[in-house]
């Protein structure tokens, strides 16, 4: 059975740090991201990280945001350094089985969902 479990969120002031994890298991993936949903919001790319270890990041997060994988660990992590309140959002992991067509930071590329982890970054 897949899982896919996001850790990591909680309350942070603007300009700090949180770092978010997702424990995959059940199998190995191809792909594997994180996206952000605010409430009345739609889902939004936030970075994407290859078996390969390429990666994909949003312009709104790029400089700030980095997304790494340890493969032995069948984990995926996002380092979110100098936060702002408009990053708060509900993060979700997701993961690629296989290889396909499509993009990275698109929702549909996409086989499995975590639950969900809240950061909230206050002013």
């Amino acid at each position: 059975q897949v899982q896919l479990v996001e850790s990591g969120g909680g309350l942070v002031q603007a300009g700090g740090s949180l770092r978010l994890s997702c424990a995959a298991s059940g199998r190995t993936f191809s792909a594997m991201a994180w996206f952000r949903q605010a409430p009345g919001k739609e889902r939004d790319f936030v970075a994407a990280i290859r078996w390969s270890g390429s990666t994909n990041s949003a312009d709104s997060v790029k400089g700030r945001f980095t997304i790494t994988r340890d493969n032995a660990k069948n984990t995926v992590y996002l380092q979110m350094n100098s936060l702002k309140p408009e990053d708060t959002a509900v993060y979700y992991c997701a993961a690629r089985a296989v290889v396909a067509a499509g993009t990275v930071n698109d929702p549909a590329y996409y086989n499995y969902w975590g639950q969900g982890t809240q950061v909230t970054v206050s002013s």
